[in-house]
């Protein structure tokens, strides 16, 4: 009785399991593609910046204001996209140590310069944002997009330099 009541919760809990990677591959498969690390300093697939509903900007990448390029902006807003703010410099957990008022301002202000408008939302790089930078962020008007967004949704990198490959996200 035991082995079968036992059989009978395993045949469950994996087809749990299935059932919920199914939902999830629903999930990514209809929401929004989004595109980390565009900036004019780093080569970006055409077809990336094409597919994808969301491109995340880095506004002052290698010291180089995206503000300086407004031809790259006028193509960046040709593709009509939703434009996010992905840090200020992109630097390594860039997010994770204490920054000021005026730091997030100057990715703000390089933003708004290019593309003729504030950014409504923000993405840290590595995605690591300490608790105090959520607040400075949060006070500022933007809404934080995070881990369980990369989750829900296929997020490409230019250069293809995320944890996983393009083509791999491409699969699920």
């Amino acid at each position: 009785m035991k082995k079968k009541s036992f059989q009978y919760i395993l045949i469950m809990a994996i087809f749990v399991l299935i059932l919920l990677i199914f939902i999830l591959f629903l999930f990514r498969l209809f929401l929004d593609k989004e595109l980390d690390d565009v900036s004019p300093g780093i080569e970006c697939e055409k077809n990336l910046l094409e597919k994808s509903d969301i491109l995340w900007i880095i506004p002052n990448f290698d010291n180089k204001s995206i503000s300086d390029n407004l031809e790259w902006c006028n193509r960046v807003k040709s593709y009509n996209k939703t434009l996010g703010l992905h840090g200020v410099y992109h630097t390594y957990n860039e997010f994770s140590y204490e920054r000021y008022s005026n730091y997030l301002k100057l990715g703000i202000d390089d933003f708004e310069k290019c593309f003729g408008e504030k950014p409504t939302i923000f993405k840290a790089p590595q995605l690591e944002l300490s608790s105090d930078n959520m607040k400075l962020i949060e006070g500022k008007g933007l809404v934080v997009y995070g881990k369980i967004n990369q989750l829900f949704h296929k997020v490409y990198h230019c250069e293809d330099t995320g944890r996983f490959s393009n083509k791999f996200i491409d699969l699920f």
